[in-house]
């Protein structure tokens, strides 16, 4: 008998590389077996490949540091929205528990959840910032690169996918080197970086850049910095949060005209409050609120992350004048590619079967992990 949760097959119009085409996607063993035209494939329903958040912490009431069951529900708080894998992201905090985090992530991985999204290891955003660039980061726990010593440094690396360095701090430019070797994706951010401290960040090995325009400086005509380095490297990933606030919607054609195709990734910077109807809540030490769909720190106009998950940034990239081709590879191919994925990220036989079925409003409504679906919303 038939296991509806693992159909063989699913219909609907594809969100392909270059095109949306109407189709039929056969799957086996939780991969795409073959893709074909189905002309009266129904024309609201979107396929797309599952998407994937590297840069999050935390969402539906679960934050990325409390813990394994803390972390279950992110896992399947998330896949409620379209991501099918992620990395749960630290903020800053003192080393201690910077390591603690590392051994709660890499002790739960192994029973994370089957109807969650997938975890791929951990990202790490602080201690090594610029206070002037600080942002929703406590000003006494930030750390320089040349404090860290090698035990602390070992404790850390297993599962450790994406780290932010500010490339101007005292060492960072060694450490920046040693991550490197070590197949951990550097990531340039909350800095006040010249364009050529910038540069030489990425020169000594980091690959990306943290949430753009945000926690650096930007596009300043007599004294520009780390974003247009960011924006003038080819080889440099960045990283957008399109929910409208980290960046002004009309400066989003700017990004994707300048970063070549393959460069340019969405990530949510999601926080554990978003998804729920709480409206004040903590980031690590500090205390922040929600205004609408805004997240600021307590009394501030400091952003302190985003309620807004992938699936709302694909319809607002869409909604700016972005094609669906162009915004699914910002939400799947890149991320992965980012992290050396090959198995996951489009929709093409070989690969897994980590689908997003969207309605014609972009909308969620189901999820499939490797050939089984793990959420449905269309009830």
């Amino acid at each position: 008998m038939a296991d509806p949760k693992r159909p063989s097959s699913i219909s609907g119009q594809l969100i392909l590389d270059d095109e949306v085409r109407p189709g039929r996607i056969h799957i086996e063993a939780g991969h795409i077996t073959a893709i074909e035209p189905e002309p009266a494939a129904p024309a609201d329903t979107f396929i797309a490949p599952g998407f994937i958040d590297v840069h999050v912490h935390g969402w539906g009431g679960h934050d990325a540091m409390g813990g394994p069951e803390a972390l279950s529900g992110m896992a399947r708080a998330l896949a409620l929205r379209g991501v099918t894998s992620f990395l749960p992201t630290s903020v800053t905090a003192t080393f201690e528990k910077l390591t603690l985090f590392a051994e709660s992530v890499r002790a739960w991985m192994p029973a994370a959840p089957e109807d969650g999204a997938e975890p791929l290891g951990f990202n790490m955003e602080g201690p090594f910032l610029a206070e002037a660039k600080k942002g929703a980061h406590p000003a006494h726990l930030l750390r320089q690169p040349a404090d860290l010593d090698e035990s602390t440094l070992a404790a850390w690396l297993d599962g450790l996918r994406i780290i932010t360095i500010a490339p101007e701090l005292r060492g960072a430019l060694e450490l920046i080197g040693r991550l490197a070797g070590n197949g951990v994706r550097v990531s340039l951010g909350h800095s006040a970086a010249t364009v050529s401290q910038a540069r030489a960040g990425y020169a000594a090995g980091a690959v990306t850049t943290t949430h753009l325009f945000n926690a650096m400086v930007g596009l300043l005509h007599r004294d520009p910095g780390l974003a247009l380095a960011a924006l003038l490297d080819d080889d440099a990933w960045v990283e957008l949060i399109a929910d409208g606030h980290h960046v002004d919607a009309e400066l989003w054609p700017l990004i994707w005209r300048l970063k070549p195709a393959q460069r340019l990734l969405l990530v949510s910077d999601a926080i554990a409050l978003g998804g729920t109807t709480q409206t004040r809540g903590r980031l690590g030490e500090l205390e922040i609120e929600v205004h609408g769909d805004r997240v600021t720190l307590l009394d501030s106009d400091t952003l302190g992350g985003s309620v807004t998950a992938l699936d709302r940034e694909v319809r607002n990239l869409v909604d700016a004048g972005a094609t669906l081709p162009f915004t699914a590879r910002r939400a799947s191919a890149n991320p992965a590619a980012l992290l050396g994925l090959e198995d996951r990220g489009r929709l093409e036989p070989g690969l897994r079967a980590d689908l997003v079925i969207l309605d014609a409003s972009l909308g969620v409504q189901r999820v499939m992990r490797q050939g089984s679906w793990i959420s449905d919303n269309e009830d």
